[in-house]
């Protein structure tokens, strides 16, 4: 390839190998529109400052116009030779207006363009995650409110614990999405700043007008320090990060979900829109879209600690390694929003063995630390009242029956504060005692997931 293709040709007087071609191309084909749009805006600040005539402006403006209706009629052809975006991009305009295309690049240099685009990438995708997640948010509170009485087991170590309701146990996955979103929220405002102008590293010897380009792009302020500007690329870590956690949560709703519609649990049956079968057992229906969730999320994690590898040993300001960067985010973008939609539209068709659930909720002693508590607020020691229950639970093993199963004798001869009340104690009175704010009663439940939808609209 000639020098006057490439923006670095002068120096060298050697053509580039095929092998190094490939091995240096870049990751950045599909984001012509980004690059395009930097390019309108920087000329038109190049032109307005009179840095270059206007009529160059005007003519460099027209010609990115007309390159761009070429990628959106999908007529461009890559040729890997040119090494990435912002080379194809200046091609095509050179074909069109000639020896003005050239100018476009006065005053910038490809590693603040870089940083441009990558910007501009990153905030894109900051904003499909903060969509994906809002969107699955509002179908858990839905969710939730339609479930807010309606008794599961809670589990620890796997074990069952104490009863929830299945609105409380969604709206769990409603809180760690909200801190996604947050996160993406969060990102996006550190993203958000204009690199533009700072040049290869030491800022630019012409009078930019950045706060200008920064409006027209959409950004809330320039960059401080031009070699901080061309080497920065925390926000890509950031949103890795963000990716990594948003898909760690949907795969532990995965992990439920296998769980849930298996045999041993049958809490729910599988929607057959969103599973799979046998290519030898007919009667199986398998989870692949909640196990394919859960496996993808080590490609995000891997993501992830590649940035950070990548970027721990490298000295001031540009290195090609950056190059990486972009792969990376669209990696993870590419898995973390699909996943998020299929989720969003997966959950609600889940099927709910809603008396299974609540039969379950009572099951294996799971109201022994409310019979604990009675003893409590009848004025006996909670660590006295946790060894007299545990001397009941005892009990109901030798007899092979629940707690609600003992006769009242049995209770009383435990302690004397029991009353024959305590008979009276089953699940759904267990979930209304807990009414207060994070609770599993069912008014907090509505109540929960009514703040969680106020929090997406504040």
């Amino acid at each position: 390839m000639s020098g006057e293709q490439r923006q670095w040709g002068g120096r060298f007087a050697a053509g580039m190998d095929a092998l190094t071609a490939a091995y240096t191309a870049g990751a950045d084909q599909d984001l012509w529109e980004h690059d395009i749009a930097g390019s309108v805006a920087h000329a038109r600040m190049l032109g307005k400052q009179g840095i270059i005539v206007q009529t160059d402006a005007a003519a460099i403006i027209r010609g990115l116009g007309e390159v761009l209706a070429l990628f959106q009629r999908g007529e461009v052809v890559w040729r890997p030779e040119l090494e990435d975006i912002h080379t194809h991009v200046e091609v095509l305009l050179r074909e069109r207006i000639g020896e003005s295309a050239g100018r476009l690049h006065t005053a910038r240099s490809r590693n603040d363009q870089v940083g441009l685009l990558n910007r501009m990438l990153v905030r894109e995708c900051c904003d499909e995650g903060i969509r994906g997640t809002t969107e699955f948010i509002e179908v858990l509170c839905g969710l939730a409110e339609a479930h807010a009485a309606d008794p599961m087991p809670g589990y620890t170590h796997v074990q069952r614990a104490q009863p929830v309701t299945l609105g409380h146990h969604l709206l769990a996955y409603g809180e760690m999405l909200l801190r996604d979103r947050d996160r993406f929220i969060d990102c996006r405002k550190r993203v958000n700043v204009l690199p533009l102008g700072s040049g290869a590293l030491a800022g630019s010897p012409y009078p930019l007008d950045r706060e200008m380009v920064a409006a027209e792009l959409g950004f809330e302020s320039v960059s401080r320090n031009s070699l901080d500007a061309t080497a920065d690329r925390d926000f890509v870590a950031e949103f890795l990060f963000a990716c990594a956690t948003t898909q760690m949560h949907v795969s532990r709703l995965a992990e439920e979900i296998v769980l849930w519609a298996s045999a041993e649990f049958a809490f729910l049956k599988l929607p057959d829109a969103f599973a799979t079968g046998s290519s030898i057992m007919p009667q199986k229906k398998n989870a692949d879209v909640a196990e394919l969730a859960r496996g993808r999320t080590g490609r995000v994690y891997g993501e992830l600690i590649a940035m950070l590898t990548t970027m721990k040993g490298l000295p001031l300001a540009y290195n090609r390694d950056l190059q990486e960067d972009k792969a990376s985010v669209q990696a993870a973008r590419a898995v973390v929003i699909p996943t998020l939609r299929i989720f969003a539209a997966m959950v609600p068709a889940l099927r709910f063995d809603l008396p299974r659930m609540r039969v379950a909720a009572g099951q294996n002693f799971s109201l022994a630390t409310d019979v604990a508590d009675y003893l409590v607020k009848k004025g006996l020691s909670f660590r006295d009242a946790h060894g007299v229950v545990g001397g009941l639970v005892r009990e109901c093993e030798t007899r092979g029956c629940e707690l609600a199963g003992l006769p009242f004798p049995v209770y009383a001869a435990a302690s004397p504060l029991f009353e024959e009340e305590i008979l009276l104690l089953d699940v759904d009175s267990a979930l209304a005692a807990r009414d207060i704010p994070g609770g599993t009663a069912p008014r907090q439940v509505r109540l929960a997931a009514a703040g969680l939808r106020a929090q997406l609209r504040s």
